[in-house]
């Protein structure tokens, strides 16, 4: 066996820590009355409805309109973006068109404290500010990174926005697309900008979001424009019914709110939190117990686990957004944790085993884990791939809608993110670090007694 540096089992453990640390109780800096997040913790966690309560609300357009179906999915689909631009996923949203409406129900902020319902629905109702740009990199709504007004047009020159269908007459695929129609205010600026950006990008915007952005293949004069790209069906819906939404003639107005108990509560929460660190203690005993120095460092990798799974929940990470967590969010946890303990008893079993054979200390630590490594893997790479169909199923986006239908289920989704992130962690902790720290530690002479490690001698 190829020994590791003494000092590696030091810096990884410092590492571990170091992150575990952080996730869980985040860094902030005081300023005066002000308080900034430098990363985030627990504390800044999105919890679910049926964990911490939350909002229902009921939109109908403003001014006795009676709207449209489709005008309803518009409007619809930007409430639905303004709920995952704020890392919501944790929402019902429907559109009733019998009676006129559209229902939300979203759970409170992590650091809401009065739970006023009607302050919660205010951005929600705002009338959405769909815009038409050079370009695709923008600070806010109407200015760009390096400061200039580049709006080309807004949702009140688009007459309409529909999903259509072309089916190539020499290989027979079908291309979904985008079809707008502008007005003649919109034609007249369209034209212009279309004859000007030629092989250039223009971008659309709703509210501070970009929904698309597209290369001027010619110039557009007639005020009838296509959308191409490798969309799917409901791909080419989502994004027709989003710019549509932007054109609305009606502004949405809120006829009722209401807050929704939690299922838990509180003091739940907190009852689970304390149970989670009982059972964290009471297995970190029990493997000791059982499997010495290996089962030492497992508990350091267990809690490096953790802490990976908590700052993917709460936004630790910059280029990873948090998410909202909910009962089987935490289920999926606690799945992961599962698995993180069975493949560190996996491999200190091996290595044990290895040594009551008659195997050399380096020996047993190397044949015990190249002879778990694959039952390992086995076992979580199918779970690897069910979480990740949960996601794509489930989440926001929605990316398999065309087979399975619409779905906002932000439960599911919590769970499959929350057993993804876990079992990734439990690679990057329970394999790859444990296996370093011990092949580390293994180099200390008052380290290298076979007992410590499951054998029978000194």
């Amino acid at each position: 066996m190829k020994r590791v540096r003494k000092p590696v089992f030091f810096i990884v453990l410092l590492l571990i820590l170091a992150l575990t640390y952080a996730a869980i109780a985040g860094v902030y800096v005081q300023r005066g009355d002000f308080k900034d997040t430098v990363i985030k913790g627990i504390g800044d966690i999105r919890w679910g409805i049926d964990i911490k309560g939350g909002v229902e609300a009921t939109f109908t357009p403003a001014e006795g309109v009676q709207a449209t179906p489709e005008q309803l999915e518009a409007a619809k689909s930007i409430i639905e973006v303004r709920m995952t631009s704020s890392n919501i996923t944790d929402y019902d949203l429907f559109s009733d068109s019998v009676n006129n409406r559209i229902i939300v129900r979203f759970p409170w902020k992590s650091d809401e404290a009065e739970f006023d319902a009607e302050t919660a629905i205010e951005e929600l109702a705002a009338t959405a500010l769909l815009t038409f740009r050079e370009g695709d990199q923008y600070l806010t709504a109407d200015t760009s990174a390096d400061g200039s007004d580049n709006v080309i047009l807004e949702g009140s020159d688009v007459i309409s926005a529909q999903a259509q269908v072309q089916q190539e007459e020499t290989t027979g695929a079908y291309e979904y697309m985008v079809g707008l129609e502008f007005n003649e205010s919109g034609k007249e600026k369209f034209a212009e900008a279309t004859t000007r950006l030629v092989n250039q990008t223009i971008s659309i915007w709703m509210d501070d979001i970009m929904i698309s952005s597209a290369t001027v293949q010619s110039a557009i004069t007639d005020g009838r424009g296509v959308i191409t790209g490798d969309f799917t069906p409901q791909e080419a819906t989502d994004l027709a019914n989003k710019i549509q939404a932007g054109a609305l003639p009606f502004a949405l107005t809120v006829t009722d709110f209401s807050t929704i108990s939690p299922l838990l509560g509180a003091s739940a929460l907190d009852a689970m939190a304390l149970a989670g660190i009982i059972a964290f203690a009471a297995i970190s005993l029990f493997v000791i117990i059982l499997f010495r120095l290996p089962g030492f460092i497992s508990v350091i990798a267990l809690a490096g686990q953790m802490g990976l799974t908590f700052a993917a929940i709460s936004g630790f990470f910059p280029n990873f957004n948090s998410f909202t967590m909910t009962l089987p969010g935490i289920a999926g946890i606690i799945l992961s944790v599962g698995m993180g303990v069975d493949a560190n008893i996996i491999t200190a079993s091996r290595i044990k085993e290895e040594l009551r054979n008659g195997k050399s200390l380096d020996g047993a630590i190397q044949r015990g884990c190249e002879n778990s490594f694959w039952a390992i893997f086995d076992g979580n790479i199918t779970v690897l791939i069910v979480s990740i169909m949960l996601l794509l199923v489930f989440g926001p986006s929605n990316i398999l809608s065309m087979i399975f239908g619409e779905s906002t289920t932000g439960a599911i989704y919590s769970f499959g993110f929350t057993l993804l992130v876990g079992t990734i962690g439990n690679f990057i902790m329970g394999v790859f670090a444990a296996r370093l720290m011990l092949r580390s530690v293994s180099g200390f002479k008052f380290l290298r007694k076979k007992w410590l490690y499951g054998g029978a001698g000194k």
